[in-house]
């Protein structure tokens, strides 16, 4: 007995040691399950986690701006236009065999130029308007859309002082062009150009507004082209320049400096222009505008402060003889101020605001007259009865 005795009172401690260290256990299990669950996840599901965010992250960033439905839209209505003219040339042939035939040898010969241009559709009864200098002295005339078909081309009219011309087509279920509002343009909005360069067909170039109101520049008599540094080449002329959402702004007209090397910088008509030109010659057959007769120079700021003359005045350098101008006593050497009470800006200025007058309507300007033709300065006002503005004045830039 003693010595069972002796063996439980060796054990016991033990005994309970182990009870003391299970409940220890049991006690502290509950913790460590719930531990993993507010702790750090293990590394490589981190690694995952962190990488699952980055597709949402990609579906909401912004995309690059895009003018695809801008071109959807405008250009179905903008055409090619391929023209034929016969011109004469001198013979190829050395001048001995003219010596040896006499009369009888052409020193001349007929020769077919063919050129490339583009245009945009007006109305849905096949009104195409373009560049008149792209059609002048056409012999033929032929138009193909953007969708294949191809047409021959009337000219309905022109008008060389903005160069635009209008023709027909007899084409059914036309896209007609949307026109924007060229008066609303800022510099730095972005257009594109649509045309036919070179006749690689149909091609669109991106670029800003880089100024409005650009004149003197020698191409038309009445300027106020809109510059872009979007890509306009040879054959581009007519095509359409429009704005981000596909509305046409301008059409374009004229590249400059490409012979001195000059790049990014293109010339359009402003819509609104357009628009009034291509109106008056549906409806008149030609567009009638105001003219005086004269002949205007600008006058350099030196000149204008030397007389102490408004800046902007105008020089007449010419007075056609039975003109309105001449009939009511304008002679070369006076200065144009003023034209209905409106400062002038110079003789883009004065060509633009007798333009826009109707024929018989009355002008009112103000003159400075000096030296030679009389012994002081002397400021007057005279009366002008407009007339109409005759096809010879674009050629000598007359107002």
């Amino acid at each position: 007995m003693t010595g069972k005795w002796g063996w439980l009172r060796w054990i016991s401690p033990w005994i309970a040691l182990g009870l003391a260290a299970a409940l220890v256990i049991v006690l502290l299990r509950p913790a460590r399950e719930a531990a993993p669950a507010e702790a750090v996840p293990p590394a490589a599901p981190a690694a995952a986690e962190s990488a699952a965010p980055e597709p949402e992250a990609a579906a909401v960033a912004p995309s690059l701006p895009s003018y695809a439905d801008a071109v959807a839209l405008a250009a179905p209505a903008v055409v090619n236009i391929f023209t034929e003219r016969r011109v004469m040339v001198p013979s190829a042939l050395p001048p001995q065999f003219g010596q040896l035939f006499g009369d009888a040898w052409p020193q001349y010969r007929e020769r077919v130029e063919r050129s490339l241009g583009s245009g945009i559709i007006y109305d849905v009864k096949g009104h195409v308007v373009t560049n008149n200098h792209v059609v002048a002295q056409a012999t033929q005339v032929k138009v193909q859309l953007q969708d294949g078909r191809q047409a021959a081309a009337a000219l309905v009219g022109t008008d060389p002082d903005t160069d635009l011309a209008v023709l027909k087509i007899d084409l059914q279920t036309l896209p007609i062009m949307t026109f924007g509002r060229s008066s609303r343009l800022r510099v730095g909005d972005p257009v594109l150009a649509i045309g036919n360069p070179l006749g690689l067909g149909q091609t669109v170039t991106q670029g800003i507004v880089s100024a409005t109101g650009r004149g003197q520049l020698g191409v038309t008599t009445f300027e106020n082209f809109i510059q872009t540094d979007a890509a306009i080449n040879f054959g581009n002329s007519g095509g359409a320049l429009v704005d981000a959402q596909g509305r046409m702004i301008g059409l374009n007209s004229a590249i400059a400096g490409r012979q001195a090397g000059i790049e990014g910088i293109g010339f359009a008509i402003p819509s609104e222009l357009v628009r009034g030109v291509v109106d008056a010659i549906l409806r008149d057959g030609r567009v009638v505008r105001g003219w005086i007769g004269v002949i205007p120079r600008d006058l350099a700021a030196a000149e204008s402060a030397q007389y102490g003359m408004p800046e902007g005045s105008v020089l007449v350098s010419q007075v056609y003889r039975d003109s309105p101008a001449g009939s009511q006593g304008v002679t070369p050497g006076d200065v144009i101020t003023q034209v209905n009470g409106q400062p002038l800006r110079g003789a883009q200025d004065l060509l633009s605001k007798v333009a826009m007058l109707k024929p018989g309507q009355g002008a009112r300007l103000r003159i400075w007259r000096g030296p030679p033709l009389q012994p002081e300065v002397h400021e007057h006002n005279v009366r002008i009865d407009v007339g109409e503005r005759p096809p010879q004045a674009s050629r000598t830039g007359s107002s």
